[in-house]
């Protein structure tokens, strides 16, 4: 809110937070988590690039743990994807019908003409 041409003092009222604690918030250095949140990342843009876009979370977090050996878990790779916007591809490739080409159902269909009526009444 600060940062958006807000006092501060206003700012620190609508948080609940004392004016002292956002200016030593301001200073300090960034936290180890932080720093490891910030590498990650661009580790994942690494990797979402090299699949063209195509992996999501489950292929991203497999890659990140079985092919480069950094323990990351899927909850940290999930919560770094949705920050950074990356998303991979989801479901299927469909399948067109190609025209003028009969399928197997397209066969059946017309392969099925009853050559005499059934009887009813008897099972022989």
């Amino acid at each position: 809110m600060a940062t958006e041409g807000l006092p501060v003092l206003l700012a620190c009222r609508v948080l609940e937070v004392s004016e002292s604690g956002y200016y030593a918030r301001r200073s300090r250095a960034p936290s180890p988590r932080s720093i490891r949140h910030a590498w990650l990342t661009d580790v994942i843009r690494q990797v979402h690039a090299v699949s063209r876009g195509i992996y999501g979370i489950r292929r991203v977090h497999a890659e990140l743990t079985l092919g480069r050996s950094i323990t990351v878990g899927h909850q940290a790779v999930e919560l770094l994807m949705r920050r950074a916007q990356i998303q991979g591809i989801s479901g299927r490739p469909k399948f067109r019908r190609v025209v003028g080409v009969a399928t197997a159902e397209d066969r059946s269909r017309a392969s099925f003409t009853p050559t005499k009526p059934m009887n009813s009444g008897s099972l022989t």
